[in-house]
């Protein structure tokens, strides 16, 4: 079977790295791929020419090479190619010139990488072979809804048999997703939802079929730090013709300083973009953290869950679920779109319910009372009396949802 032509381009700096990358091109090559080079040096040049010149990514980022060199200062040289590479790979793929991207990078290079990664739709694919993969240092909200990231092991300095084995898989992973990917169809109107898995809230299980009956794709995107910055990430594209976040749980997370974060702008990007939202409490009760992590010391005397080997949960006090409340309803403040909060009197997860492992009725009370009082004019309330994985809550969605579409809010 002939395999489709795919064009992969290929970024990094040719003056330091042009081995490695070069190496990365020939397997993509033998893969029966093409290749577009991308240069991002600033003090070097390649050995042989590359298809985009470091020239060419300085100037579109409004400077150029020499004033990346007078000032002297290899972070702000490199934020220039950033930006420039960033507007450059954005261009080239509008107009058609590549399928996939690879970069390959330290830190310097990986910092880079985020930026052009950003700036590729969902469905591009996207690999960035890193001396820093998966490390803390990399903030979630830099990360591309579909970025793949793999370890560039033992390639700090030239090639090896260590690292070609990490860039030989690198090369083949990005040609073989550019030739397998299916891209998001616009074919109907997608309706973006938070959650978690059925254990915990149970929402989804009745409501993406229901949703999809009235002709709408439903994508549920689970609301533990990545999960909720792809979904902020697309409803900033406008991706979405609603959302239901239904467990904005990650605003906790950010505000009380777990490292489970989807950033500092997590139940923003729909408000500001208008998109009608319906949000709810699912899980605000918790703050999750790194389950291998000590516990935090304000934290020490909270009631807490293991969920497993990877993620705790502890369960927050009365004043700071108020906290919280006040925080978002700040969110909400910002909206510029019919925005609906469904509010379940009678608990936001599986185990909060009357008599559950973590219920605690008082503090729960306490968040309701503040997240009413503050809750911007603008916004709607729904108070439920009813559980949030009650069939009532489920009913009340829908309910909201009709509405939306009886009145042309939403169209199927």
């Amino acid at each position: 079977m002939d395999l489709p032509t795919k064009t992969i381009l290929v970024v990094g700096t040719y003056d330091t790295k042009d081995d490695e990358l070069s190496y990365l091109a020939g397997v993509i090559r033998a893969q029966g791929g093409t290749v577009l080079t991308m240069d991002v040096s600033v003090l070097g040049n390649p050995q042989a020419a590359t298809d985009i010149t470091k020239h060419q990514v300085a100037e579109a980022a409004g400077s150029s090479i020499a004033k990346a060199i007078a000032a002297e200062d290899e972070n702000v040289a490199m934020q220039v190619m950033a930006r420039g590479s960033a507007l450059l790979a954005s261009r080239l793929h509008r107009d058609g010139r590549f399928d996939g991207v690879i970069v390959l990078g330290g830190s310097m290079g990986t910092d880079l990488a985020l930026d052009l990664c950003a700036a590729l739709p969902l469905g591009v694919p996207k690999y960035v072979v890193s001396t820093v993969s998966f490390s803390a240092m990399i903030p979630p909200e830099r990360l591309a809804p579909d970025l793949q990231m793999i370890l560039w092991a033992g390639g700090l300095y030239g090639l090896n048999s260590v690292c070609k084995a990490s860039l030989s898989q690198a090369a083949g992973a990005v040609l073989g997703a550019a030739r397998a990917v299916e891209p998001p169809r616009r074919d109907k109107p997608l309706i973006g939802m938070t959650s978690f898995g059925k254990t915990v809230l149970r929402y989804m299980v009745a409501l993406k079929p229901a949703l999809e009956v009235r002709g709408f794709e439903v994508a549920v995107f689970h609301a533990t730090g990545m999960g909720g910055r792809a979904f902020e990430s697309l409803a900033a594209e406008g991706a979405f013709a609603a959302v239901l976040d239904f467990a904005p749980q990650e605003v906790g997370n950010h505000l009380f300083g777990s490292a489970i974060t989807a950033g500092p702008d997590r139940m923003t990007a729909a408000g500001r973009r208008g998109i009608p939202q319906l949000v709810s409490l699912g899980c605000c009760d918790l703050v999750d953290l790194v389950g291998w992590h000590p516990l935090p010391a304000r934290f020490a005397h909270h009631p807490a869950h293991a969920h497993n080997r990877l993620l705790s949960s502890v369960v927050l006090n009365g004043e700071e679920r108020r906290e919280l409340a006040r925080t978002m309803s700040d969110r909400l403040g910002e909206a510029t779109g019919e925005t609906v909060l469904l509010l379940p009197r009678h608990g936001d997860n599986e185990w909060d319910r009357d008599g559950g492992p973590l219920a605690d009725p008082e503090a729960y009370a306490a968040f309701l009372e503040e997240l009413q009082a503050t809750c911007p004019a603008h916004v709607r309330q729904i108070a439920l009396d009813a559980h949030i994985n009650d069939a009532a809550f489920t009913d009340a969605a829908l309910a909201v949802v009709d509405d939306w579409i009886a009145r042309g809010l939403l169209t199927a």
